[in-house]
């Protein structure tokens, strides 16, 4: 499935165990789009609720500014008219790097940051990335399990990298050119269903 089916269709099971496909305009579907300018206001209460020292909206103005470049890739995930999440990727050579995954606590362990990793994923992998790269507080375990899950692994400790008291592990998924990553995320996406 590509993404822009994603984009345009949501799948749904039905009683009998079969596959249906719905319209994505469903007030309970997940859709994730490219981030703009007019979803900052909406980041916002997230971004202060999930992160310690939260970026400011001047911040993701400026990231935009670099996506319009094609040096950042940034998405937001809705649920009808409310903005549920929020990711990105930098680009430094042939490396993806993720800035950021956030999901409005009141809609965590819905799959949400899943979608979203599994869309920055393989944007990185059309873009032609060798590698995507992340930092994750140590502390963040359900945060850790999920990147596993895509094929991060764990490759060092910056201490005290988070308000400088909580250590970041720093994560790397290697071969995001590789045919197994491909059929990783094709996994990730089939296990949804």
């Amino acid at each position: 499935m590509s993404i822009l089916d994603r984009f345009i269709r949501a799948k749904a099971v039905d009683h009998d165990g079969e596959l249906q496909i719905t319209d994505a305009e469903s007030s309970q579907d997940l859709v994730i789009v490219p981030m703009r300018r007019a979803h900052i206001r909406k980041i916002m209460p997230i971004e202060q609720q999930v992160y310690p020292r939260p970026w400011t909206p001047q911040v993701f103005v400026e990231e935009l500014e670099q996506a319009r470049v094609g040096k950042r890739h940034y998405l937001v995930g809705t649920i009808g008219d409310e903005l549920v999440g929020y990711g990105g990727l930098l680009y430094v050579e042939n490396d993806a790097h993720v800035t950021n995954i956030a999901v409005d606590p009141m809609w965590r362990s819905r799959g949400i940051a899943t979608e979203l990793l599994l869309d920055l994923a393989w944007e990185a992998n059309r873009r032609g990335c060798e590698a995507m790269t992340l930092e994750v507080r140590h502390t963040n375990v359900a945060a850790q399990q999920l990147y596993r899950r895509f094929g991060f692994v764990p490759a060092g400790v910056r201490k005290k990298y988070y308000e400088n008291r909580d250590d970041a592990i720093v994560m790397w998924c290697a071969g995001v050119q590789e045919p197994e990553f491909a059929e990783r995320l094709r996994k990730i996406e089939l296990s949804r269903m």
